[in-house]
């Protein structure tokens, strides 16, 4: 049995490689399809079948310098076996100057980026031919997968793949009628869901913002350490329990919505390219709100005003978000529908997070032991935040992360889960 399940979880956790687009022996070309600025790709290819064609000895972590005898030839060769034809005629590939490295799993690939000419107008067709080392390797096989098409419902995806070529069938027609703005419109709203989800820092100053919302602090309650004992100062007995449902989901919906307002703004401006700030102070500022939400439930910096927090941190998360945003190449088509339909999803993966956890906090919020959870958990929220905003403040690694990767790989190996 033990096997059994040792086999399944190693099955469940090599899906990911699998599915990952980039593996070897293939090669690829990357589109990008805009309603009015026609389309952009790029060829990748892998080092080792650059060996092939070149009989070079291009090892894993290959640089630019290395390449660069063979690029100009290398362009050449990716030219010459692919062509882009529609209706409208042909559509030249115009190579631009970029040419970047991509740390593969298993050899690195090499990205060619490029643009086709002739399309003022999308087409509703478009005829591919592409036979990348075909004639040197004939189990080769190559991809063309759509990164980007907004009305398609596709936003950044790498393994969204719409054509297969192979040596005995090099060629495929894509259509790109079969779009709507309503699929772009739920796109943006999976990613505005996905991104909280897959955002820790926001999840968790989300947490320090729920926890006290079920209990509230007696008015009696001073915050004074003079002659007070540990448990005195950190507030583990000046809280009582919300004794009714209305008053403590009102309470978390007030701060929620302060929040979302304040995260509305700032994505906003900063898409619309009003307002920018640095990359670095964001992501700090992020790091900090969650320390300063957690000590606000053990000391309270703005009292009776605990949306205040919400809102101000708010804004910074709202750049946060814009950021996801610039990643995911969006650009100014459809800007107002992506960023109503990417905030709606964010709202919606709020709404998730609150329906996970508030109902547990109001279960457990009559029991002694939970002012000592809110605490605890304030302190661990706060502990998480300092090392983040050490990190990224000052871009170093502290080490942490690795320390718990590391711990967590030897208690699965003592479970027999991990070898």
């Amino acid at each position: 049995m033990c096997k059994r399940f040792r086999y399944v979880l190693g099955l469940f956790l090599c899906i990911p490689f699998y599915l990952f687009s980039h593996i070897p022996n293939q090669s690829y070309i990357f589109l990008r399809i805009y309603e009015n600025n026609g389309i952009e790709g790029r060829f990748e290819i892998n080092t080792n079948d650059i060996n092939k064609i070149y009989r070079t000895d291009f090892k894993k972590g290959v640089t630019l310098s290395e390449l660069n005898p063979y690029l100009e030839d290398l362009k050449s060769y990716m030219l010459s076996r692919s062509s882009f034809k529609s209706p409208r005629g042909t559509h030249n590939v115009i190579l631009k100057d970029s040419v970047k490295i991509f740390p593969g799993v298993l050899g690195d690939y090499v990205q060619i980026y490029f643009y086709l000419d002739n399309l003022d107008v999308l087409p509703d067709s478009l005829d591919v031919s592409f036979s990348a080392v075909f004639d040197i390797d004939p189990t080769h096989k190559g991809y063309l997968i759509t990164e980007y098409n907004w009305k398609a419902g596709v936003i950044n995806e790498e393994a969204n793949i719409s054509m297969e070529f192979s040596p005995n069938d090099p060629m495929d027609t894509m259509s790109l009628t079969e779009v709507s703005v309503w699929k772009g419109f739920v796109a943006m709203i999976k990613q505005g869901v996905w991104h909280i989800w897959i955002g820790l820092d926001h999840i968790l100053f989300l947490v320090a913002l729920i926890l006290p919302s079920v209990v509230r602090r007696r008015k009696n309650s001073e915050f004074h350490t003079r002659g007070r004992t540990l448990n005195e100062i950190l507030g583990l007995y000046s809280w009582e329990p919300v004794m009714g449902f209305r008053p403590a989901f009102i309470y978390i919906i007030k701060v929620i919505t302060f929040f979302t307002i304040a995260h509305t703004i700032t994505l906003s401006l900063a898409s619309l390219q009003l307002v920018n700030l640095p990359s670095r102070f964001v992501e700090s500022m992020i790091a900090l709100s969650i320390g300063l939400a957690a000590l606000h439930n053990i000391i309270p910096i703005f009292k009776g005003s605990d949306w205040v927090i919400a809102f101000v941190f708010g804004l910074f998360h709202g750049f946060g978000f814009a950021s996801v945003l610039g990643d995911l190449g969006l650009t100014s088509e459809f800007l107002t529908l992506s960023l109503l339909g990417f905030n709606i999803g964010v709202e919606m993966g709020q709404i998730a997070i609150i329906a996970l956890f508030f109902p547990l906090l109001f279960f457990l919020r009559n029991n002694k032991v939970y002012p000592k959870i809110l605490v605890g958990m304030s302190i661990l929220l706060i502990l998480i935040s300092l090392n983040w905003s050490i990190e990224r403040s000052f871009e170093i690694d502290l080490g942490i992360y690795g320390f718990l990767k590391s711990s967590l790989r030897k208690v699965l190996v003592l479970m027999g889960l991990m070898s």
